[in-house]
């Protein structure tokens, strides 16, 4: 899933690519990613993109007072092509879901691969008539993400869970289940720590591996065309996704806790005193 580093990182892109280009034409292949319907895709042909802003995992492109706004999903992304293909694209099972095509021909397809179809794309006059943007957390890279409003953050979560509350959107904007393992690791918290039992030291050791975290990922990122993205996040996560491997930081073995449709991994050495956590499919950790 996109998180924020890849998500300003392709916002960088597209900034440095589409800015003072025309749309052309766009055509939708997906018909239930396609969220609004008050202002149809079409009224965006013939637009200049003038701007490409980022708000959590949303990408929104503003085009002659309109934006074009998308969320990748778990399973979704953006490809680039120089030459967009001649012949419109179908609606069907496949993983295409949108295209942008610019005066040039150039332009931009969203896919989604998997089971579940959750890439979801906005045209609207407003930005607050996105639903899941008005309901965004702060962003834990802006400015004024102080640790007084870390702090604030923890006193309202209570007892609920960090890794739950580093993902929840409503919360903080922009981290999902990648950089929350990294982030839970560099502060050497585990996942499953109540908000309300950090102590002082632990609130601020947190909030260095969240802005420290993001800011070399969107630092590595910089500059990265889309296609190599993927395999670059991956490439730099310590545990996210590394069950079995060392951990690089004491050398115990990864360990993993899984849910129903997800997993975080974790190390026992460096955030949970050596014990083992208990696998929990039906809690609400993830919710």
């Amino acid at each position: 899933m996109p998180e924020l580093p890849e998500v300003e990182a392709l916002r960088g892109f597209l900034a440095g690519t589409c800015v003072g280009r025309t749309i052309a034409r766009t055509e939708l292949a997906a018909f239930a990613s396609l969220k609004t319907f008050e202002v149809p895709l079409s009224a965006l042909h013939g637009l200049e993109v003038d701007a490409v802003e980022r708000r959590g995992k949303f990408i929104c492109l503003s085009a002659g007072g309109l934006w074009l706004v998308f969320h990748l999903a778990r399973g979704g992304w953006l490809t680039w092509k120089d030459a967009m293909p001649a012949r419109p694209a179908r609606p069907g099972r496949g993983p295409l879901a949108a295209r942008v095509v610019f005066d040039d021909e150039s332009g931009f397809e969203l896919t989604e691969y998997g089971t579940q179809k959750r890439l979801a794309l906005y045209v609207v006059p407003s930005l607050d008539q996105v639903p899941g943007i008005v309901t965004l957390g702060p962003d834990p890279l802006a400015d004024d993400f102080t640790p007084d409003v870390l702090d604030a953050i923890i006193e309202r979560a209570g007892r609920a869970q960090l890794k739950g509350v580093l993902r929840d959107q409503r919360i903080i904007a922009g981290i999902g289940n990648a950089y929350s393992d990294e982030i839970l690791h560099a502060a050497k918290l585990s996942p499953f720590k109540p908000a309300s039992g950090l102590a002082a030291a632990e609130r601020a050791t947190l909030y260095a591996a969240i802005r420290t975290e993001l800011a070399e990922a969107v630092a590595r990122s910089a500059g990265l065309a889309a296609k190599e993205l993927k395999g670059d996040k991956k490439l730099n996560l310590r545990v996210h996704g590394k069950t079995g491997q060392a951990c690089p930081v004491c050398g115990t073995t990864i360990a993993e806790v899984s849910f129903a449709d997800s997993s975080l991994q974790y190390c026992p050495g460096c955030q949970t005193g050596g014990k083992l956590l208990a696998d929990r499919r039906l809690s609400r950790l993830l919710k």
